[in-house]
């Protein structure tokens, strides 16, 4: 995934004002490259999970296909841990169905960014993230 300094930032920022609880969004883009960050609301408001808005998730949804674009990934923070999925994570990923995309985390400790497939059987593997000038 190739993501702006811009767009990281954008990220960094959300997460930081969200703490203590979680953050989330959505990143859209073509080609795995990063064009817009969607910063949704966790409706959980919760420093352990996140649940993105509804509303706020189909209207990102819908603005992307207006823009010719597709839904790369979605981000969230871990306040307390590293970027890495929680067995959480894993499960909501399952389970919603969402496993063509990445699974971007960040961690507000050490402001670390990876970003991660989910398999249907549960397993993660990690992905390039490559941070390129605006």
């Amino acid at each position: 995934m190739k993501i702006s300094r811009r767009e990281l930032l954008l990220i960094k920022q959300h997460a930081e004002f969200e703490t203590p609880n979680e953050c989330c969004g959505i990143l859209g883009g073509k080609n795995n490259q990063v064009k817009n960050v969607y910063q949704i609301d966790n409706v959980v408001a919760s420093p352990t999970r996140y649940l993105m808005d509804p509303e706020q998730q189909l209207k990102a949804t819908l603005d992307l296909e207006n823009r010719g674009l597709e839904i790369i990934g979605f981000y969230h923070s871990h306040t307390n841990s590293e970027a890495y999925p929680s067995s959480t994570d894993v499960r909501m990923a399952v389970q919603s169905g969402w496993l063509d995309i990445l699974y971007i985390l960040i961690s507000v400790k050490d402001s670390e960014v990876k970003a991660y497939k989910i398999e249907s059987n549960g397993e993660i593997i990690e992905q390039d993230v490559i941070i390129c000038d605006d």
